[in-house]
């Protein structure tokens, strides 16, 4: 797919220029293509924000008009954030090392800003380079990189704002009932998980959210507190980089040695799941979403899988929940995941919600 540049007939605020729900919506479809293709990107950005406001406005549109001037066609500048930051897409960086690209596109900004401001006010300026993919760039942090390369700006659309908003409320609402209603279930599995071995009764974990944002993960313990976790980390990457064959697709260990006699009982019934209902009062989680993955398990993900986590708010269920659970591979639970990102709605968490008991008091796939 060949990205054109932007022509004043498009959307724009100045002449070259796209705005920012355009320019996010191009970077989405060049990420997308980038995916699909194995071709790297190059996202620059220009941040303005410590200029003095009267000289801003008009030294900005000048650079960008220039720098749309001087760019390829298939390139793209647009506002990332408005009006404070611009953003240059140089697309199918093909044959062309990072480093070469990215110091004859910095001596290109430099030469601009040297022509368009006082060389007092240029240090104020902020350069950032964003390669894509991201994690093939030398000391590069993928994850920061993610939280730019990954901006949808859905936000900005009226209907799928006013979707976030229903949809928090009733994780709020759902959440805080869950754990109102089931509070007497929390103190019983506690003093079991006292009387049957010692350590914490919650385990927390670090996980990834949305935009690859890192928060506590809360589940009841169900493993011994002795235990190595290369066991799982080992099992997870493996299984990811699709170097363990099994017909059933199981997703997890069977018969890990880690988790206790009442631990597999709160595994099998689901129970070590309850305690995420806290995790999604305080925000960091949805009822209905992709599940959140460990840094471990993220560093062995294919581009497109990353789309998963980094799109979707994670949540306690969702569709692999409902139809695959362990028994599918990973690659099967990736696109359950994107189809759930790609038609979420109120009316198909409802039905996963419904769905979610029946799959749990089937068992089929826990351990």
């Amino acid at each position: 797919m060949k990205i054109l540049k932007v022509r004043p007939q498009t959307r724009h605020t100045a002449d070259g220029i796209a705005d920012e729900l355009l320019f996010n919506r191009l970077l989405s479809m060049e990420r997308k293509r980038s995916e699909r293709t194995g071709a790297p990107f190059l996202l620059v950005l220009i941040n303005f924000e410590r200029l003095p406001r009267a000289r801003a406005k008009r030294s900005i549109e000048l650079i960008g008009n220039s720098l749309a001037a001087s760019i390829r066609d298939t390139d793209v500048t647009g506002w990332h954030r408005h009006p404070s930051t611009l953003g240059v897409i140089f697309t199918s960086l093909v044959g062309t090392s990072r480093a070469a690209t990215r110091s004859a596109v910095s001596g290109k900004i430099q030469k601009l800003l040297g022509e368009n401001l006082q060389a007092t006010e240029i240090p104020n300026v902020e350069i950032s380079f964003h390669f894509f993919p991201e994690s093939d760039e030398p000391g590069g942090d993928c994850i920061e990189s993610g939280k730019v390369l990954y901006a949808e700006h859905e936000d900005e659309d009226f209907s799928n704002k006013a979707f976030a908003a229903t949809k928090r409320t009733i994780d709020i609402t759902g959440s805080l009932f869950a754990l109102l209603l089931l509070s007497p279930l929390f103190v019983l599995i506690a003093v079991l998980i006292k009387l049957t071995s010692d350590g914490p009764i919650f385990y927390r974990q670090r996980r990834l959210g949305k935009s690859g944002a890192e928060f506590t993960f809360l589940k009841f313990r169900s493993m011994y507190v002795a235990n190595d976790s290369r066991i799982h980390r080992e099992f997870t990457q493996n299984l990811i980089r699709g170097n363990i064959g099994n017909p059933m697709g199981v997703y997890k260990i069977q018969m890990d040695p880690r988790i206790t006699r009442f631990g597999r009982i709160l595994r099998a019934s689901s129970l070590d799941e309850l305690p995420q209902f806290i995790n999604v009062l305080t925000g960091k989680m949805s009822l209905v979403g992709p599940r959140p993955p460990i840094p471990y398990e993220f560093e062995c993900y294919q581009l497109w899988h990353r789309r998963r986590i980094l799109e979707a708010k994670p949540g306690i269920t969702g569709l692999w929940q409902v139809h695959g659970r362990s028994r599918t591979t990973f690659d099967d639970m990736v696109r359950m995941d994107l189809q759930y990102i790609r038609e979420q709605s109120l009316w198909i968490d409802l039905k996963i919600l419904v769905k979610t008991p029946f799959a749990i008091i089937g068992g089929h796939g826990a351990y």
